[in-house]
């Protein structure tokens, strides 16, 4: 990881830091409601369960699974450092696992890749380039090399957004970004 992108990281982390409960319940439900309009009528999609100071996606999940929309959730794979996917029925089913990232552990449902078309991609920051900072492991940048058939939504809050992210060859551009503003087409 280059150092430049660990200094972006940083900086960005305390941005969020930064944000309120309440902001980030806000944000997070104006996020939900464009990402629907995008995402309406897909199933299953790929969706990853949020963790403290995230775009909160519980309540995504919630009315993806309340209209009857498939939900798949990532679990994490640190050994061959990649995802594995789980279809979620209830969401009380996950737990804190790796990374501190919720997971149906002992309650999973595998799904395959190849019947996912939209995944929703958690973003530490971006730029409208479709480029995002991720946390640095680089399990969604392999995970989604292998599966160029899935349309990437990445989501986060428009404070973390940053003129530019230095890319290299192994990361995975977004199709679409979402924050609170509304929906951003790369260029």
């Amino acid at each position: 990881m280059s150092r430049e992108k660990r200094v972006l990281r940083e900086h960005a982390k305390e941005i969020r830091c930064r944000l309120s409960r309440e902001e980030i319940e806000h944000h997070s439900s104006l996020i939900e409601h464009h990402l629907r309009n995008v995402i309406d009528g897909e199933s299953p999609i790929l969706v990853y369960a949020s963790k403290a100071n995230e775009v909160d996606t519980r309540g995504l999940i919630a009315s993806l699974l309340a209209s009857g929309t498939g939900v798949v959730v990532p679990i994490i794979e640190r050994e061959s450092r990649t995802l594995r996917l789980s279809y979620l029925r209830d969401p009380s089913f996950l737990v804190e696992s790796t990374f501190s990232v919720p997971e149906p552990l002992g309650c999973e449902i595998p799904a395959s890749p190849a019947d996912i078309r939209i995944v929703v991609v958690p973003m530490i920051a971006f730029d409208r380039n479709g480029h995002r900072l991720g946390y640095g492991a680089g399990y969604y940048d392999r995970f989604l090399s292998c599966y160029p058939h899935m349309k990437k939504i990445g989501i986060a809050f428009s404070c973390l957004e940053l003129p530019e992210i230095p890319g290299d060859e192994n990361d995975v551009a977004m199709d679409l970004i979402v924050t609170e503003k509304g929906i951003i087409e790369p260029r």
